[in-house]
């Protein structure tokens, strides 16, 4: 098991037990970026693990955080991490797909059937085995999941009733294959952007639709300039705290103990964090937002989602296949 996922400290002990390691430790500057505004759910999950990590290290560890793509994209984080240019990211699962392809078995349509189902997958053997196979194919290290939402979907065609709603739709979608497969058999017409193109290509209308965490639909204020709302709940997604090997290479043992645990407890304090504001952000966009949502129907939506999990299934290969069938095991 690496040590990326698997050294962890718990309890008061633990803690003073680093914190008496951190004191002789060389002193290591962490910058950690995402490309999301401050107020979004990366900052939640960013401005915790900040607190943590130089709070366990007693300051030897100094965590800078970087909002709003100071660094760089999300596009270009993983592969800079891979480099050692960039120390830390946070990025949405779907955009390490180009990178490490056995991420799209967590992008699938309807891969989770819950968010009970989701957690017992990441936080457990599945999760711990993921990253694992991730940092020995990359050198990029997982260091926790963090909170697992839903991409609500937001349009200004049209409101939502059924999947024929769909038909035509030029919806933004990040430049993942899954997300463009399942649009195509929803019926829409997928265009792939970068996120940092997305704003523009909604206000210009580009683009006529698209789907997000339900967190950045509030704070990138895109209720202002779209009119439908949907809680379509087809893709869940997770933005994991990620680190590359020469950034973890320069802490000492203490001060890697240090950081994983607290990358652990700021993950389980974003889950519950975000999990308590979802109910009130989707309130706020169909009232105070403006945005006006439907009732409809699921069914054509998960037809076609299912279609893809086993369209992918079969051709991805071996490993693709036992990650599926892994995910699967865990439903209830």
């Amino acid at each position: 098991m690496s040590q990326s996922i698997s050294r962890h400290f718990t309890g008061p002990i633990a803690a003073l037990t680093l914190l008496a390691g951190a004191a002789s430790a060389q002193e290591v500057t962490i910058n950690l970026g995402y490309a999301a505004a401050e107020t979004s759910t990366y900052g939640v999950l960013a401005n915790k693990f900040e607190e943590l990590a130089e709070q366990y290290t007693d300051g030897s560890v100094d965590v800078k955080v970087r909002c709003c793509g100071q660094l760089m994209g999300e596009d270009e984080a993983f592969k800079a991490m891979q480099l050692g240019t960039v120390d830390m990211f946070i990025i949405t699962g779907n955009n390490i797909s180009p990178h490490f392809p056995l991420m799209d078995a967590f992008v699938l349509p309807y891969i989770f059937q819950n968010k009970d189902h989701a957690y017992r997958v990441l936080e457990g053997e599945v999760g711990r085995d993921f990253a694992e196979q991730l940092l020995a194919a990359t050198n990029v290290h997982l260091l926790t999941y963090g909170f697992v939402g839903d991409r609500d979907f937001y349009n200004s065609r049209n409101p939502i009733t059924s999947v024929e709603d769909m038909e035509g739709l030029k919806i933004r979608v990040p430049r993942n294959q899954v997300m463009i497969d399942t649009y195509e058999e929803f019926g829409a017409a997928p265009i792939p952007l970068p996120w940092a193109d997305t704003p523009t290509a909604l206000q210009t209308g580009t683009v006529e639709g698209a789907d997000n965490g339900t967190s950045f639909i509030k704070s990138q204020k895109f209720y202002e300039i779209m009119p439908y709302f949907t809680v379509l709940e087809h893709f869940s997604y997770f933005s994991p705290l990620f680190a590359s090997d020469r950034v973890m290479g320069k802490l000492s043992d203490e001060q890697r103990d240090a950081v994983m645990q607290a990358a652990a407890e700021a993950g389980v304090h974003h889950r519950k964090e975000m999990a308590a504001r979802i109910d009130d952000i989707r309130t706020f966009l169909t009232t105070e937002g403006g945005m006006e949502t439907a009732e409809f129907d699921r069914s054509g939506f998960i037809e076609a989602g299912l279609r893809v999990q086993d369209r992918y299934a079969a051709d991805k290969g071996e490993a693709f296949i036992a990650l599926v069938e892994a995910i699967r095991a865990e439903a209830e």
